[in-house]
């Protein structure tokens, strides 16, 4: 049974994410943590209960996190993921913040990996300001986690939100900065041009959608600004090449999931460059070993879609 802490910033692909995890029965999702990113924090506290409902597991606990960047000047998503982070699908029945925890999520994150020592894979899918606040506050927390997954960063100096920077990195250089520098454990990164290169054919996205369950409508729901956004022509080539749909940071969830869904991976020593003009928030990766870090992570190039297509397809029955 793989034991998880989910880090999210509840947008479309967050919530797909969560699902697939969800529908795992070998996988035990231990507390969801909330970040500002996507959409601003109050809307990703309601999504994520909205995900749960629909899922039927109100019972995991989702807990409050950082509402913005330790320096940078707050971004959200809202061209992409709609202003509400769900598409702009509103629902009157929705959860309320009641149900959330009174502990905050660095508290969370911390105390559950005290308790399950070794045991907890951390999956990272939203700015990384929770988990540079959680290791500032606890140095050993990162030594107490079996692994980390993170969607994040660039390998090409392709960004899709500044010139050169993927959008969880540069809504928090700082933070993204401290976590790769900090945090020991296996780190896996499922960078953006990467995930680009993995996306989900439409004929595929069509087929998912079209399953006769209530996950599956509520999926088609708040997917549907998202999907007109991504096959217009203003994100074709930017985005996915015109080949289908982008779900990134389900391939961070699949990986922490399945240890064989990822077929190729580079292993290098990562940083954030903090300075640049362009460069802001932007992944360095180090094959020339100029940087002396003895840690190094997982950067994956190749996974196994079919493996993805299956979970995708299971999450929504």
């Amino acid at each position: 049974m793989k034991k998880l802490i989910i880090d999210v910033d509840t947008g479309v692909d967050d919530a797909q994410a969560i699902m697939v995890a969800l529908a795992d029965p070998d996988v035990t999702v231990l507390g969801i943590t909330c970040c500002f990113g996507n959409t601003p924090l109050q809307n990703v506290l309601k999504n994520t209960l909205r995900v749960l409902k629909v899922c039927n597991r109100l019972d995991i606990p989702v807990f409050r996190g950082c509402g913005k960047p330790l320096l940078a000047h707050k971004r959200h998503a809202g061209d992409y993921h709609g202003k509400d982070g769900l598409g702009d699908c509103p629902d009157p029945d929705a959860p309320g913040l009641e149900l959330l925890q009174k502990k905050k999520a660095v508290t969370a994150m911390i105390k559950l990996a005290k308790q399950n020592p070794g045991e907890v894979t951390l999956v990272a899918t939203a700015p990384l300001t929770n988990l540079a606040v959680a290791v500032q506050l606890d140095p050993s927390f990162p030594e107490r986690l079996k692994a980390l997954y993170i969607m994040g960063g660039n390998t090409d100096s392709r960004g899709n939100t500044t010139v050169c920077g993927e959008f969880n990195f540069v809504a928090d250089p700082e933070a993204a900065y401290v976590v790769l520098d900090r945090y020991t454990c296996p780190t896996y990164i499922a960078p953006w041009e990467f995930s680009c290169r993995n996306s989900l054919p439409w004929s595929f996205c069509e087929k998912w959608l079209s399953q006769k369950t209530e996950k599956a409508a509520f999926m088609k729901n708040i997917t549907n600004f998202t999907f007109q956004k991504a096959q217009s022509a203003e994100y074709d080539k930017e985005t996915t090449e015109g080949k289908g749909f982008n779900s990134c940071d389900t391939y961070a969830m699949a990986a922490a999931i399945d240890d064989t869904f990822i077929t190729e991976s580079d292993e290098v020593a990562v940083t954030v460059e903090l300075e640049g003009t362009y460069t802001r928030g932007m992944m360095v990766l180090d094959y020339m070993k100029m940087l002396d870090k003895k840690h190094k992570a997982f950067v994956m190039k190749n996974v196994d879609l079919e493996k993805l297509k299956k979970m995708f397809m299971n999450s929504l029955k």
